[in-house]
């Protein structure tokens, strides 16, 4: 059912089902919003399940702030097999032996993936090279590589190890963990380069995201309940619960508004700030330079 005219300003926090991709879910909450104007703050393949936050209306520019901030997902990761795509919807590549894989060699081996580490993204993935999709390059056939980059795994906990038998009767061991990490980081990455650090081959069988910044699965929705019930958090609510706070007078307020150039809050954080006028109203995000607040989105 498409809603009258279009819905308050602020953050839709979806429960996403398996096989939709994070593009299915902005279609969907279009229709159920009424408005074109909805985008989400970092995707999730079609396989992962979980926490993908929506913005809508004047939300979405909260969107590419909200999308550098900490996430944190359940998975299952397999040893003793590789696929294409590092996860389980791709063809399995190479297979090896699990016999004698023992407890202290994996808990080695996530010790050198947990921490600032160097990452190659997986191939299959929207990542550009020279400006094409890594996931184009391969289905053409071409031979390229991925540059690493920095990433932050602050947690890569295993809860439980496994033995298994694959689909095709072959003996694998899996590994349900949890993940916390910065922006950007695969997780099926991190499968991979756990079995190949073992000698084993690995990627991964199941993923659930289960928080984006502050936002958890306890305050997520499906599809079934936001389409007969569309759940908004307002604009206001969602940027003091993701970013630092800075309440300024009425007169600061309106120099803001008039784009003057404020001294900063001096609450010694990086990155966005969320500024409030004394009615509680959400005026801007701003980040302190030298001393200076400067503007990155004006939302009054």
């Amino acid at each position: 059912m498409k809603r009258k005219g279009t819905g308050p300003d602020g953050l839709v926090i979806v429960d996403k089902p398996a096989g939709f991709t994070s593009h299915d879910v902005v279609a969907k909450l279009r229709r159920f919003a009424g408005t074109r104007r909805v985008g989400h703050a970092g995707t999730l393949d079609p396989m992962a399940t979980g926490v993908l936050v929506i913005g809508v209306e004047k939300a979405t520019r909260l969107l590419g702030h909200l999308a550098l901030t900490e996430k944190e997902y359940a998975a299952t990761i397999r040893l003793g097999q590789s696929t294409v795509t590092d996860d389980a919807e791709g063809e399995i590549t190479a297979s090896a032996s699990v016999d004698g894989l023992e407890r202290a060699a994996i808990d080695a081996g996530v010790a050198k993936l947990t921490g600032d580490i160097q990452q190659v993204p997986s191939k299959v993935s929207a990542i550009k090279i020279d400006g094409k999709r890594s996931y184009s390059r391969v289905r053409e056939g071409e031979d390229f590589e991925i540059p690493a980059r920095p990433v932050t795994v602050s947690t890569f906990d295993v809860h439980e190890v496994r033995e298994a038998v694959a689909a095709d009767g072959a003996p694998v061991v899996d590994l349900d963990v949890t993940v916390v990490c910065s922006s950007g980081t695969y997780i099926r990455a991190l499968a991979r380069d756990l079995g190949t650090d073992l000698g084993t081959g690995g990627h991964l069988t199941a993923l659930r995201r289960t928080r984006v910044g502050p936002y958890g699965l306890d305050g997520a929705h499906s599809l079934e309940e936001l389409e007969a019930s569309l759940t908004v958090l307002p604009i206001a609510e969602a940027a003091a619960a993701a970013f630092p706070r800075w309440d300024v007078s009425s007169e600061q307020a309106r120099l803001l508004g008039n784009g003057v150039r404020l001294n900063g809050p001096g609450l010694g954080v990086e990155g966005p700030v969320a500024v409030f006028d004394p009615n509680g109203r959400f005026l801007a995000l701003i980040e302190e330079r030298d001393g200076k607040a400067k503007s990155l989105a004006v939302f009054a």
